[in-house]
């Protein structure tokens, strides 16, 4: 191995560094890794990956790497996505060496470190997006149109939380705090008169720390044989709901502490105005669009993204309300025409597929399930509280096997035609 390739090996391992602390599945970071040590010649390289570290060997070359989870930006994903085709696309216009086509090792090295000091979405834009996204998916979970004005503002603080504060504290902490927050906020906008329907609220701002990509990536990984990657981001993922969940339930106890009670709240309400389809498919829209900003999604990509939670919604509101289909199948088979529509966009667009799955899925997840179950356990309706968390843990394996027969499909027509 000469040094060249050996730079090469060394740098390959910082694209899979950057890949993977920034929301990547495993195969992607592996395949990333693999094509670029190839490009150069490295023919002894081995990568192995998990869910926070890489160890990557090769001839006189070997190197184990922790990388801590920290917050997603899809945006270097698509960049160093991007920059691994590159590697043997001919687009550059200097820092070629002998071999024709290939991009010289020193500009690799450059652009590497241009994506890894890259900086992320600014504060204004996240925190703003946070707002853009909880407003609409309280519409989506039953809330009007009010409700939504009030949610936007309960965003807007929530959102400023988890820009200036969560990121000094665990992710755990952060979450259980981000749940007690979020829910106080909607508790007080609703007593001052600002709201009228304090679950849609509470559901649609909490949504806002719904751990997507985690979640959406570990179901990825099981789907690719990568049992204990999977396996360990899922854990991760109902780790975080459950964080949320306790977050949620110590609001109603500090509640119910200060007045005497905890409040009781009726059935799960539904307006009749926000619930029409030509206000609920804009508003996954828009709510698809705001969460595509939180995650570091590249802005050109807003529109796709927008549109995937849309079509997702649309199939699960077309199917929920025509009665005949349990909310268990609508959510299969509505997070299967995300599934499905992101990999379409993934070829059309030339962008990682993770990109539109990780936003298109949210609307689909169950925040409803999640408040419900906390509420109910805080009030001791303890058969409730069992009865709507195991619906909620259906319709997240009804969504996980959606992603992974999408997954199936996809690779299975790849194979056939390429």
């Amino acid at each position: 191995m000469n040094s060249d390739q050996e730079k090469a090996l060394q740098l390959a391992t910082e694209a899979g560094h950057i890949l993977l602390e920034n929301g990547a599945e495993i195969s992607r970071v592996e395949e990333t890794m693999e094509r670029i040590a190839s490009a150069y010649g490295v023919e002894d390289e081995s990568f192995f990956v998990l869910s926070n570290g890489i160890i990557a060997t090769g001839q006189h070359y070997a190197r184990a790497e922790f990388i801590p989870i920290k917050g997603t930006q899809l945006s270097k994903v698509v960049e160093v996505n991007q920059l691994s085709r590159d590697v043997n696309g001919g687009r550059q216009t200097g820092g070629r060496n002998d071999k024709e086509g290939l991009m010289h090792v020193a500009e690799l090295e450059r652009r590497i470190a241009a994506i890894r000091m890259s900086p992320g979405k600014p504060s204004w834009e996240v925190v703003l997006g946070i707002a853009l996204g909880v407003s609409p998916f309280c519409i989506l979970f039953g809330g009007s149109l009010f409700d939504a004005a009030a949610t936007f503002v309960c965003g807007l603080l929530l959102g400023l939380f988890m820009a200036y504060v969560s990121p000094h504290l665990s992710r755990l902490i952060g979450n259980v705090l981000g749940g007690l927050v979020g829910g106080l906020l909607c508790i007080l906008s609703v007593t001052v008169g600002f709201g009228e329907h304090l679950p849609n609220m509470i559901i649609g701002t909490i949504i806002a720390l719904v751990p997507g990509v985690p979640f959406t990536n570990g179901i990825r990984d099981l789907a690719n044989e990568d049992y204990i990657a999977g396996t360990t981001r899922l854990t991760d993922a109902f780790l975080a709901f459950l964080c949320i969940a306790l977050g949620v339930a110590l609001a109603f106890i500090a509640e119910g502490f200060l007045s005497g009670g905890i409040m009781q709240l009726g059935r799960p309400t539904v307006d009749a105005v926000a619930s029409a389809w030509y206000v609920q498919l804009p508003a996954a829209f828009v709510g698809t669009v705001g969460f595509s900003a939180l995650f570091g999604t590249p802005r050109r990509y807003y529109v796709d993204c927008g549109l995937a939670g849309m079509v997702g919604w649309a199939v699960y509101i077309l199917l929920a309300s025509a009665g005949s289909t349990h909310v268990v199948g609508a959510a299969f088979l509505g997070a299967l025409a995300v599934a499905v529509m992101a990999h379409l966009l993934s070829v059309t667009r030339k962008c990682p597929v993770t990109v539109f799955l990780i936003c298109g899925i949210i609307p689909l997840v169950p925040g409803g399930g999640i408040f419900w179950t906390a509420y109910y356990i805080v009030t001791d309706q303890l058969r409730l509280a069992a009865t709507t968390g195991f619906t909620a843990l259906k319709v997240t394996i009804a969504i996980a096997g959606a992603i992974i027969l999408a997954a199936a499909l996809a690779a299975r027509l790849h194979r056939r035609h390429f």
